[in-house]
């Protein structure tokens, strides 16, 4: 793994994590406050999204033409999906605000997205350190990721409790919960990301 020159699939899977990360910090920073701010979130997410999409189709085409890679084509595929997932998890979550109509988060989504931000920060971590192919020190991140995903599923059963306790609008419940549960999934995707990068440890190093 000792290369001098970068990777171009290693440079594009930090590309990838960089999306990741500008998305999730747009994604818990921006306040929604109106109808217009929820359509706005939900069109900008979806930029980032489509952006996520764009480097994967070209990772594929490139995949396509190169015989030899800095790691297992496989592992490649497999990161790129599943930083994807991470994207795709929130663009998702933004969807559903637009279309529930639902134009302001509560304590529990604002927690959501701190944590989903907090994790996109340790995996692009992790993948500068891939493309620099400095291997063991990224279990560092991993372990941080796996903690907030625990952090996550915390927060799932705290905040589908309350709800259940204190709304008695089956229509509110049953639009929170859906929003709590793919915000929660978002984690789970960070985790498959840190569960990726192991099995890239554990066969390079």
């Amino acid at each position: 793994m000792a290369f001098r020159r970068r990777d171009t699939f290693l440079e594009t899977l930090y590309e990838i994590a960089v999306n990741v990360h500008e998305c999730a910090k747009f994604f818990n920073q921006y306040k929604i406050d109106s109808p217009e701010s929820v359509e706005e979130f939900a069109k900008k997410v979806k930029e980032y999204e489509n952006k996520g999409d764009s480097y994967i189709h070209s990772l594929i085409r490139a995949l396509n033409n190169t015989f030899i890679t800095a790691i297992e084509r496989e592992d490649i595929l497999t990161l790129a999906g599943k930083l994807d997932d991470v994207l795709d998890g929130m663009e998702a979550c933004a969807s559903r605000f637009y279309m529930y109509d639902v134009c302001e988060s509560d304590k529990y989504m604002a927690r959501f997205g701190e944590v989903i931000e907090a994790a996109s920060k340790e995996i692009l971590n992790a993948m500068e350190l891939l493309r620099e192919r400095k291997l063991l020190p990224i279990r560092e991140f991993t372990i941080k990721i796996n903690d907030l995903e625990s952090v996550g599923d915390e927060l799932l059963r705290t905040s589908i409790r309350e709800l259940f306790q204190t709304s008695k609008d089956p229509i509110h419940i049953i639009k929170y919960k859906e929003l709590y549960e793919i915000l929660e999934s978002v984690t789970d995707s960070g985790e498959d990301v840190a569960d990726t990068l192991e099995t890239i440890i554990m066969r390079n190093s």
